[in-house]
């Protein structure tokens, strides 16, 4: 059991590398936020909103 929780933790602190071994650029949430409970994201013309919910998690909705 110990092993799983190890091997969990490595993974959130080490940099996520993508199927090809380029590293993926990570951001926190609270650097997008910006103390704000919500955003915008303008991709390909299309707006989706970014959400934080009461119990800290994320939404992304169309």
């Amino acid at each position: 059991m110990s092993q799983l929780i190890e091997h969990g933790m490595d993974r959130r602190n080490k940099p996520a590398t993508a199927a090809n071994g380029a590293p993926i650029t990570r951001i926190k949430s609270q650097d997008l936020f910006r103390q704000m409970r919500e955003l915008e994201i303008d991709h390909g013309g299309r707006i989706y909103k970014l959400r934080l919910t009461q119990l800290n998690k994320l939404i992304l909705t169309a």
